[in-house]
């Protein structure tokens, strides 16, 4: 037998392996199906991602020819050989026969052919905010007179229940997050401290306070992430009540590897990638960049609004303080000024006004906070998911396909050096030792190929998560909207209440007229 993978050649058993797993309504077999047939092999995730890659694909499926050659590849794997297709040309006896578990269960495999690309997200933004929604709340410990620590206390609707957490609880789930999801969307954390000497204890409470509102949003983009909202390591950072949780969220992540060990699609993910995948990302990036400078602009205008919503009830509470000093002095007008002058019965209605103006401070302030609560939060949300998507591009480019180059350059290195060998004779042994070092470094190269392919893979579908964000604009306009329509109707109706009760600062049948004007 020559080695060569024909219709003739292979074993019965490589023909009763097809016919459990083809398609149904194609005599092909569907990519997501080897991949579940390579996964039963228990054979190492570099070396499945080495016979994916010498296994041809079509639109998505292998022909018969193609799973008898993986197969054929897969046995020999399992022999302790390196898979490569030399090894079939110079295999002479009967290909030999792969380990893929029970035969029965063969044909669970098979599924029907997918409408949807796994590369697809397929989740609207409702259905994303439904996943869950966290509370993050303060729940400060006092030692002394001074603030030492503090611990908050998260609520999952999700999981219905409440679990106590420190920052440095925070910290942890953040750092594993990254190690198994390199190539995902982690959103950044708050800094732990500010800068000492420079803020007042005015500003330190707000610090804590703008510390506690960023934990939350992390920990809801964290929560409503299709990938990460399953995962045993967010679920016991959500829901665990001992005092171990970082161990035990350690112990989650030890147990799972990171994505590319575990994702079923990360060795074939170069056969979903469109072919002008890097040209998308370039357009994609640059409009997601323009659309994260916007929102900053929009996020600081936000801001400011509520700031200044802020200032003017203070203003109008001491506006009317103010007033009520003046209506309260209670100093004898002088003789020469009584028989003419009406400011004893102005000074008498100026008493009451102070309730009316603070009425209306407590409605600027609760305009105020319904701005910071529902519009600039929402801003400030989606700005940190943008900032994520900002991070990730700078990892796949300064970290996959860095150490990638680097790898290349070292295998360069070491193919000149066997060149210099061959043209200078040196020990065998030495020899042998650098040949078993490039075999070495051509499977890390291998590895960091696929691993480059996933990383691209990871990031067509988070591009595609910030796209389904973005009707969150739309929720955010309609949170502006109402809290001004709610706001002015709300501070109208004090007004309107206040009118009646100035008639007698003009003093005119009770009813409030505008004062000449002035000449200038």
């Amino acid at each position: 037998m020559a080695g060569e993978i024909n219709e003739g050649s292979v074993p019965p058993y490589y023909r009763e392996v097809y016919e459990a797993i083809r398609s149904k309504t194609d005599e092909r077999v569907q990519v997501e199906v080897f991949q579940r047939l390579l996964s039963r092999t228990d054979l190492p995730s570099p070396v499945q991602g080495q016979i994916a890659e010498r296994v041809d694909y079509t639109d998505g499926f292998l022909s018969k020819l193609s799973l008898y050659k993986a197969l054929a590849l897969i046995a020999l794997a399992q022999q302790g050989k390196q898979p490569s297709p030399k090894l079939l040309q110079n295999c002479i006896q009967e290909f030999p026969k792969p380990q893929l578990g029970e035969f029965k269960d063969l044909q669970s495999l098979r599924m029907q052919p997918s409408q949807e690309s796994p590369l697809v997200v397929v989740q609207t933004l409702d259905e994303l905010l439904a996943k869950d929604t966290v509370q993050v709340e303060l729940i400060p410990e006092k030692k002394g007179l001074f603030l030492k620590h503090v611990e908050y206390q998260i609520s999952s609707q999700h999981f219905k229940i409440s679990v106590y957490r420190r920052y440095s609880d925070f910290d942890v789930l953040h750092e594993l997050l990254l190690q198994r999801f390199a190539y995902r969307m982690v959103p950044s954390l708050p800094p732990k401290r500010m800068l000492k000497g420079v803020l007042t204890s005015m500003s330190e409470r707000e610090f804590i306070e703008g510390r506690r509102r960023a934990l939350g949003r992390f920990l809801n983009l964290v929560a409503r992430h299709p990938f990460f909202s399953e995962e045993e390591l967010v679920k016991t950072f959500l829901t665990f009540n001992g005092s171990d949780v970082q161990v035990k969220m350690r112990d989650a992540c030890k147990r799972m590897g990171d994505e590319f060990m575990t994702n079923r699609f990360a060795t074939l993910a170069k056969e979903y990638l469109p072919a002008d995948i890097q040209g998308q990302f370039s357009s994609s990036r640059e409009l997601i960049r323009n659309i994260h400078n916007s929102f900053h602009k929009l996020r600081d205008r936000a801001e400011r609004m509520a700031e200044r919503s802020k200032e003017n009830a203070t203003d109008l509470l001491m506006f009317g303080r103010e007033l009520s000093t003046l209506g309260s002095d209670g100093s004898p007008i002088p003789t020469l000024a009584s028989s003419q002058s009406s400011w004893g019965i102005l000074r008498q209605s100026l008493k009451g006004l102070s309730v009316e103006f603070a009425l209306l401070a407590d409605k600027g302030a609760q305009q105020g906070r319904r701005e910071e609560d529902d519009v600039v939060e929402k801003l400030n949300l989606f700005l940190d998911l943008l900032q994520s998507y900002r991070d990730l591009c700078e990892r796949h480019e300064k970290g996959v396909l860095h150490e990638h180059h680097k790898a290349l350059q070292k295998y360069g290195m070491m193919k000149k050096q066997m060149m210099s060998a061959a043209v200078q004779p040196k020990e065998q042994a030495s020899v042998e030792q650098l040949e078993s070092r490039i075999v070495q470094q051509e499977n890390a190269i291998q590895t960091m190929e696929l691993r480059n392919y996933f990383s691209l893979f990871c990031l067509h579908q988070e591009t595609q998560l910030i796209f389904t964000y973005l009707p969150i604009t739309s929720h955010i306009l309609g949170a502006f909207v109402n809290s001004q329509v709610q706001g002015h109707r709300e501070m109208g109706a004090v007004w309107n209440d206040l009118q009646p009760k100035l008639g007698g600062l003009f003093g005119v049948n009770n009813k409030v007229q505008s004062p000449p004007p002035t000449a200038i």
